[in-house]
């Protein structure tokens, strides 16, 4: 496959290791060539690593399945309990192949979880997500200038910044890239 055809959940195989795309930037710079720059992640743990490709470039994509699962709950350690839904078959995986998807899931949610040879690499995650604040400090009377954030916690762990209008007990929609705030849900 060619490297402009990366996207974030594409596995490809790096100098003899099979690695996970998590992120993917398309540049055209002033002067020379457009590349693609990629962050990607080891399937063995190994850590992840970044690599810059011309357009052209051709690059050893591996294949995937795609299976739907349910987030169960989280092991207190990192890690959480996923059941197949087609199956019912529970799954446990450590924080290794999980990263931070954790503090984006609630219990019960569903997700889609990549697998290579019956073996699950990755959580793909939607590009947002709903979570409710549980702690945030209350805004302050008159405080109108804008850009002015205050931190908050959510119900999955997240840590992130709000609007000063945004009270405990709120649903707000958090991006799954970084973690911002994006917006809050109605009510």
């Amino acid at each position: 496959m060619k490297a402009n055809e990366l996207r974030p959940g594409v596995a490809i195989n790096m100098n003899g290791k099979l690695c996970v795309v998590i992120k993917t930037e398309h540049t055209k710079p002033g002067k020379g060539p457009a590349y693609i720059q990629v962050k990607m992640r080891a399937i063995d743990g190994s850590g992840t690593s970044e690599k810059r490709f011309g357009g052209a470039d051709q690059v050893d994509g591996a294949t995937l399945d795609r299976r739907e699962m349910e987030f169960l709950y989280p092991d207190g350690s990192g890690g959480g309990t996923f059941m197949d839904t087609e199956n019912y078959d529970q799954l446990e995986l450590n924080s290794d192949i999980l990263g931070d998807s954790l503090l984006y899931l609630a219990p019960n949610s569903s997700c889609n979880m990549l697998f290579h040879e019956g073996t699950p690499v990755v959580v793909e995650l939607p590009a947002s997500v709903e979570v409710t604040v549980t702690d945030t400090p209350p805004g302050i009377k008159g405080a109108t200038a804008t850009n002015q954030l205050k931190e908050a916690e959510c119900d999955t762990g997240l840590k992130t910044r709000v609007p000063p209008f945004i009270a405990n007990g709120e649903k707000i929609k958090v991006s799954t890239e970084d973690g911002s705030y994006i917006s809050r849900v109605g009510s």
